[in-house]
């Protein structure tokens, strides 16, 4: 039989990775699923059960996390004739974490309630990139039926983050964290483009920085960002590639609004990744911009 303290986590990239490893410490029963599965040995040394196969992991879960980039994986994953869906235990819970747009989250809740309508589907992105994810302090965006899935995931959502907003039926997780993703851009956009004019007028982001220290505009985010800048390592914790991903989330969510920062941004963001920063930090914008001419 399976039990709240059985999980399986699918999809081990740098976010599910870190989910399993912090559900582990805590003493869940993990059970764990990748593409690659070398990325799942640190797990398997510390307790976790390497999966063959998607429904081999969620075999006796009372909860199944997935963390993939896009929908189309997400429903390889979940929907295909050997996925992790048809395998899952009466009345499991499905935990989908990823960051899949609007529409795309609508449609696999559709899915999902069409081909297995006793599993719960709680929508749950989050805001956070690795190193909260692995210090258990990203906040999560929580959407669906609460009344049956809390008593499960509410244990499970208090070791992977700091804070849990709960936000009305399923696909509303989805919706705030295309406005986050939004707002969090615009910000890194922003921070590279102040930090190429304090140089071109003789300041170092750390002057910048000093200036700023103490009153409302500095933020640990942004602070993260500039020293990135300064030491010009742009070690991924969010990579560019998937925040291009996610303005066209956004852009696409926007429907008829005008959003022409986000637009501009994103065709800025385009050329970044062709020109080789899709792999990097976001911050890597700031190396892109120093080449860019308009």
């Amino acid at each position: 039989m399976s039990d709240s303290r059985s999980i399986a986590v699918l999809g081990l990239g740098a976010m599910g990775h870190a989910f399993a490893a912090n559900l582990l410490q805590a003493g869940f029963d993990v059970a764990v699923w990748n593409r690659s599965p070398g990325k799942a040995s640190g797990l398997v040394e510390n307790g976790a059960r390497l999966a063959e196969s998607p429904a081999d992991a969620v075999d006796q879960a009372q909860a199944v996390i997935t963390m993939f980039p896009d929908l189309a994986v997400t429903r390889d994953v979940l929907l295909s004739d050997d996925g992790a869906l048809v395998a899952m235990t009466e009345g499991a819970i499905l935990i989908q974490m990823g960051t899949l747009g609007v529409a795309e989250t609508d449609r696999l809740i559709a899915e999902v309630g069409d081909a297995r309508s006793d599993v719960v589907f709680i929508d749950a992105p989050v805001s956070g990139t690795k190193a909260p994810a692995q210090q258990g302090k990203i906040a999560i965006l929580a959407s669906g039926d609460r009344d049956r899935a809390g008593t499960v995931v509410e244990p499970v959502f208090e070791v992977l983050g700091n804070k849990t907003q709960w936000l009305g039926q399923a696909g509303q997780g989805a919706r705030m964290k295309v406005v986050i993703n939004a707002w969090l851009i615009s910000m890194m956009q922003g921070i590279a483009e102040t930090a190429q004019l304090a140089d071109t007028l003789g300041f170092t982001t750390d002057d910048l920085w000093q200036v700023l220290e103490g009153g409302p505009l500095a933020t640990p985010y942004m602070k993260l960002k500039m020293d990135m800048i300064a030491s010009g390592e742009f070690d991924p914790q969010m990579a560019m590639q998937w925040g291009l991903k996610d303005l066209g989330l956004a852009l696409e969510a926007g429907d008829d609004k005008a959003l022409p920062s986000l637009s501009h941004i994103r065709n800025l963001w385009f050329d970044a990744v062709n020109a080789g920063h899709g792999e990097q930090d976001i911050a890597a914008i700031y190396a892109f911009l120093e080449t860019y001419r308009r």
